[in-house]
């Protein structure tokens, strides 16, 4: 078996790797929380949908690249597949949606919340195996069963809890310790994950295709690039309408001077004019 890293650059990547998973996992939970206040079912459906992009982009798919640009074969060089790494990232995103939107209508109750974890559970599997598959080296890899069976329970049960806290925590100070411990999940997941796999170098095999793993940070900083970018400004547009919009889309009354009624205006103005002028004080 050849030699493998994975902490190539030191604690620089499982550090950030860890800040990544704890960020996307805070902005999720921050968003989940305004989906549950939010009065009609579009503006929760589309704080959710940030909540997926927050958790499934930035604190599971994002993490693990961060991750795994540690991650090295010095008996080999070592390539991205760029289809299977963008599958990835949809799996992540649309799995992790799916979870949210099952338990963020409805009632709560713990047998829906299982469910939706299973479900997401599988997606984050999917997520890391996809994305190792999409790992080229000059050889192949084979995984530990015991390993990979402890990866599954530990994003199953990641997941569950996740779900758990999108839909229960409250308050900057739970959240944050809410997505402190998702984050070390997610990190115990990937690194599970890692160790369960192996490599045996082919000498034969000298033709690797795909992109160098410092070349992904391109695409991956223009993509988290744009989904912050598109994230905040959908985030900023629900919070402006339902600042000042009531629960059924119609304007507020009465919240900033600017948005007051025009007619009671002229009503005051008419009613104002229609008042006798007092009379002069004799001196």
């Amino acid at each position: 078996m050849a030699e493998v890293h994975h902490f190539t650059y030191g604690a620089f990547n499982p550090i950030a790797a860890y800040l990544l998973a704890f960020l996307g996992s805070f902005f999720g939970l921050l968003s989940a929380a305004r989906a549950r206040d939010a009065r009609t079912r579009g503006r929760r459906n589309r704080w959710l949908l940030i909540a997926a992009f927050a958790i499934g982009g930035g604190a599971i798919w994002l993490m693990h690249f961060a991750a795994m640009l540690g991650f090295d074969v010095p008996s080999s060089p070592i390539r991205f597949d760029m289809p299977l790494t963008m599958a990835s990232l949809v799996f992540a995103v649309l799995t992790v949606g799916i979870g949210l939107l099952i338990v963020g209508h409805g009632r709560r109750s713990l047998p829906k919340v299982i469910a939706a974890g299973v479900l997401t559970g599988g997606g984050v599997l999917a997520m890391h195996y996809t994305g190792m598959r999409g790992l080229h080296v000059a050889g192949e890899m084979s995984y530990d069963p015991a390993l990979v069976v402890a990866s599954v329970i530990i994003a199953v049960v990641a997941s569950t809890v996740a779900l758990w806290f999108a839909v229960s925590v409250r308050g900057w100070g739970p959240i944050g310790g809410a997505a402190a411990i998702m984050a070390v999940a997610v990190c115990g997941m990937h690194y599970t994950g890692m160790a369960a796999m192996s490599v045996r170098i082919d000498p034969a095999q000298t033709n690797i295709g795909g992109i160098r793993p410092l070349t992904m940070i391109v695409p991956i900083t223009v993509i988290t690039a744009a989904t912050i970018v598109g994230v905040a400004l959908s985030a900023l547009q629900a919070m402006t309408e339902e600042e000042f919009t009531d629960g059924a889309g119609t304007p507020k009354r009465g919240v900033h001077a600017g948005h007051a009624n025009p007619w009671s205006l002229k009503q005051a103005s008419m009613a104002a004019a229609r008042r006798p002028s007092p009379r002069p004080v004799p001196v």
